[in-house]
């Protein structure tokens, strides 16, 4: 029996559906979340608008496929085993991304829509795992549990803000200052 033409398996789709997230995603990367509009979208993957509102009906079904393949493509650094090392990466890993101000637009949609949007919520949560996933992994193997939480706000906190909020540089001696007075808090297990 042949695949119909519309069906989830068809290859075609599929390759409209890969154009249009990897468009969507690049659209709210450097744009933001108000100019990710379907025809924004549909103008960056080469496609119409009634192929775009055929896939994504509503802006939070495309935001939510364009954040998802942003999460899956995020990468971080390999673990050593030696605590301030491997959160010093890390954490350079974070810093490094916020630098490049693009995710910046990406955060401010989301957090703003958080405050009376579940979807949101649910967006704004995995871009937050998505981000410390490498911060928390690393403390996780090395603290207790219950100081993981602390610590990783802590860390991450201070980097969101020396990056975002004042706009300065994350340097690596303040990336080693903020590791040893988060640790100083706590008793590596």
């Amino acid at each position: 029996m042949a695949k119909s033409s519309g069906g989830p398996r068809d290859p075609r789709v599929a390759r409209t559906r890969r154009d249009v997230i990897r468009a969507s995603a690049a659209s709210l990367l450097e744009e933001g979340w108000e100019a990710t509009t379907h025809a924004e979208v549909a103008r960056r993957a080469g496609y119409s608008k009634a192929t775009i509102y055929a896939h994504w009906p509503t802006s939070a079904d495309l935001m939510r496929d364009a954040i998802a393949s942003i999460c899956e493509d995020t990468t971080h650094p390999p673990a050593n085993g030696n605590l301030h090392e491997d959160l010093h990466d890390s954490l350079s890993a974070l810093a490094l991304t916020l630098s490049e101000g693009r995710y910046d637009r990406l955060m401010a949609g989301v957090i703003e829509r958080a405050g009376h949007d579940e979807g949101a919520r649910d967006l704004r949560d995995r871009l937050y795992e998505t981000a410390t996933t490498g911060v928390r992994g690393v403390l996780a193997a090395h603290l207790r549990p219950d100081d993981v939480e602390p610590c990783l706000a802590m860390l991450v906190g201070a980097i969101l803000v020396r990056a975002t909020y004042e706009g300065e540089t994350v340097t690596s001696a303040f990336i080693a200052d903020i590791i040893d007075r988060a640790l100083d808090r706590t008793a590596p297990s």
